[in-house]
């Protein structure tokens, strides 16, 4: 899962009406999509909530004992003016603290119906063998 770099550019938005420039004000702000956290005997579980994506879209990365995951939703359509706007668009991150070691070669991430799904899969105890040095 390598780290991708993602540039917003926000489009012109017409004339400036009061209903613009809070639109674009909105738009400027990095928000953060609703994240649950759960885990099972094998994994830690990280479920992100954040339709129109595309799976090329998410920037994955577990640096030290945090999970990063962010993007950019971009709005599929220009509008002069919003009556309601509660769907935030533009760059987005979640964080997640990991507080157990995760075997980071066999994480994995699946993007279905809306939801981003990360799995960290919980890294065994190893036991190292102790070898006599008596009868070598």
């Amino acid at each position: 899962m390598g780290m991708r770099h993602i540039h917003v550019e926000l489009g012109p938005l017409g004339d400036p009406m009061a209903g613009q420039r809070w639109l674009s004000t909105r738009q400027s702000r990095i928000w953060r999509p609703p994240t649950d956290v759960y885990e099972t005997d094998d994994c830690i579980v990280v479920k992100v909530e954040i339709a129109g994506m595309e799976k090329d879209d998410f920037s994955i990365v577990l640096e030290s004992k945090r999970l990063v995951i962010s993007g950019v939703r971009h709005d599929p359509a220009a509008k002069l003016g919003y009556q309601q706007m509660e769907i935030f668009y533009g760059q987005f991150e979640t964080s997640v603290h990991v507080p157990r070691p995760i075997e980071e070669d066999k994480i994995e991430a699946i993007y279905q119906d809306g939801f981003l799904l990360v799995r960290l899969p919980k890294a065994h105890p190893h036991r190292v063998p102790v070898v006599s040095t008596e009868n070598a």
